[in-house]
């Protein structure tokens, strides 16, 4: 009979590369992917209407690149400083530090590796203005949002939003080296979109926020007086996607869209705060996920909009 010795060298082999493929898992969920994809579905289309067509894709690559990296740092920044609370909430308990899979040390030393690595990145392959307000973002998150506004104010995430508008503002500046109108005007349609995006999810997550003391409005505010909120920041958000077709004159895709994706947008947030109004079953993160089909299909259209000779 012949008995089979393992090779010492490859015996590891799967243990290890399991391990390696958990903490590369972990250390991807500390950037927080979803938010990410949604970063960047607000800066590329930017930059096609920034450059009035097909931008550079080399430059296209590399704001996507120091852009993720910029975003990432916040996140694991956000993740380390919030690790208390996350271990207190359904929607948290499973992020990397709180299941211990990264240490909060190892998580703070990514973070800053990002951050400082996403800053260089901009400095070598756009310019000072782009570099610029990636550091301006990730302070405004980490000290502005995180530390000082969101255990302290049930305006926090609309002040503290203000930091998930900077992309659009990182791509224009990417193409042409400064800020104009159109990208202001877009920064303020991400600003006004950002509370009605997140108001549902704290609605859905009340109880956690209430109990790790966090005063999100849909913790600290009736249903019917967040719903009407809502309401009033998705008409907000309509009207000044609108105010983009004279600023950067727009045409008829982008205005189109403009108007029948807000106006859904608008539809789905009056049917939220009508169903609250009559005690029925909310439904709050319908509401959550139209307003991020919503922003993704109008920044589309921003995109789509100069390729087009009409």
């Amino acid at each position: 009979m012949t008995t089979t010795v393992p090779d010492p060298r490859t015996a590891h082999d799967g243990p290890r590369s399991s391990g390696l493929r958990r903490k590369i898992r972990a250390y991807v969920a500390l950037t927080k992917p979803r938010v990410l994809e949604l970063l960047l579905v607000s800066t590329i289309p930017v930059m096609f209407l920034a450059a009035d067509g097909l931008p550079d894709l080399w430059l296209v690559l590399a704001t996507v690149i120091g852009g993720s990296a910029s975003a990432g740092s916040a996140a694991a920044f956000n993740m380390y400083l919030d690790r208390d609370i996350d271990a207190h909430m359904q929607r948290t308990k499973n992020r990397p530090i709180v299941t211990g899979e990264v240490t909060p040390r190892a998580a703070l030393v990514f973070a800053w590796t990002l951050a400082i690595g996403s800053t260089v990145w901009f400095l070598a392959f756009t310019n000072l203005l782009t570099a610029s307000l990636s550091a301006i973002a990730i302070f405004f998150y980490v000290v502005i949002y995180t530390m000082i506004l969101k255990r302290r104010t049930e305006q926090n995430i609309v002040w503290g939003g203000i930091a998930g508008c900077f992309p659009v503002l990182i791509g224009w500046a990417a193409v042409t080296g400064t800020l104009d109108w159109p990208a202001l005007v877009l920064f303020a349609l991400v600003f006004l979109w950002t509370p009605p995006h997140y108001w549902p999810l704290s609605i859905k997550y009340a109880a956690d926020y209430d109990e790790t003391h966090v005063p999100m409005l849909g913790a600290t505010r009736s249903g019917t007086q967040v719903g009407l909120q809502i309401i009033l920041y998705a008409w907000a958000t309509l009207a000044c996607s609108l105010l983009l077709i004279p600023v950067a004159g727009m045409g008829v895709v982008y205005t189109v869209s403009a108007l029948v994706f807000g106006g859904w947008f608008v539809y789905e947030s009056h049917r939220l705060y009508t169903r609250t109004v009559k005690g029925q079953n909310v439904g709050p993160m319908r509401v959550f996920h139209a307003s991020i089909t919503y922003l993704s299909l109008v920044f589309i259209a921003v995109a789509v909009d100069p390729l087009l000779p009409w």
